[in-house]
């Protein structure tokens, strides 16, 4: 298996590949907009909770960062997430992504650690998610906001590239199914699970790939 370690290699790569990949915006017209970031890290010498054994030889090796959410929040409390928030008045989607990837787990970076941007995902509950990618690079410390985050996951890159993934399951409300990336012996579900696979197609395996036709859970409609 391919582990995918941390380094400036794996960092040029994803680069590269976003500079060449066409982003799809979506009309933002009766809509909130929020921002939304992919960021990589190494998978450290805390494994997290993940599901699957893990080894202390991954330390080095890339993952993405994931949270939990407080089950304190009005909205989607307590499922999977990734750091982000609504767009505020008069900021860009990359300054709100890095605003609220240092208020959720305390992660502080500048635009030069901005490596592209995916399609844009809109969501059933009325939001339009811009995702940014963000080359945090090896020996980040993380310290989740607790008003906001319960938990702070690095799931290794080798999940993400599994066989098995997407999931997909017939949707009674649209023509298109939906979307879900297996993670250890769960899942985790659109949209956040459609930005994730995206991710792998475009920015790991150079692919083209669109997922914005994906349908999403009615858990996460509301």
């Amino acid at each position: 298996m391919n582990h995918y370690l941390c380094s400036q290699e794996l960092c040029h790569r994803i680069q590269a590949n976003l500079q060449t990949f066409k982003v799809v915006n979506h009309p933002v017209a009766g809509l909130k907009q929020a921002a939304v970031t992919l960021t990589v890290v190494n998978v450290s010498n805390d494994p997290g909770i993940y599901d699957i054994p893990y080894q202390r030889s991954w330390a080095d090796h890339a993952a993405l960062i994931l949270t939990r959410r407080s089950m304190k929040l009005r909205k989607h409390a307590g499922q999977w997430a990734l750091p982000g928030g609504r767009i505020e008045q008069g900021e860009s989607p990359k300054d709100a992504a890095l605003r609220e990837l240092e208020e959720e787990v305390g992660l502080q970076l500048s635009g030069e650690h901005i490596l592209g941007q995916l399609d844009d995902f809109t969501t059933r509950s009325g939001y339009v998610m811009k995702p940014i990618v963000v080359w945090g690079g090896p020996n980040v410390k993380l310290a989740p906001n607790p008003d906001e985050v319960a938990s702070i996951h690095r799931i290794p890159l080798a999940e993400f590239m599994r066989e098995d993934a997407p999931l997909l399951e017939k949707s009674t409300a649209s023509e298109h199914p939906v979307l879900r990336m297996p993670i250890g012996t769960g899942w985790i579900a659109a949209p956040t699970a459609a930005l994730l696979y995206q991710f792998r197609e475009v920015a790991i395996l150079g692919n083209e790939t669109r997922v914005a036709h994906y349908d999403q859970p009615t858990f996460a409609w509301k």
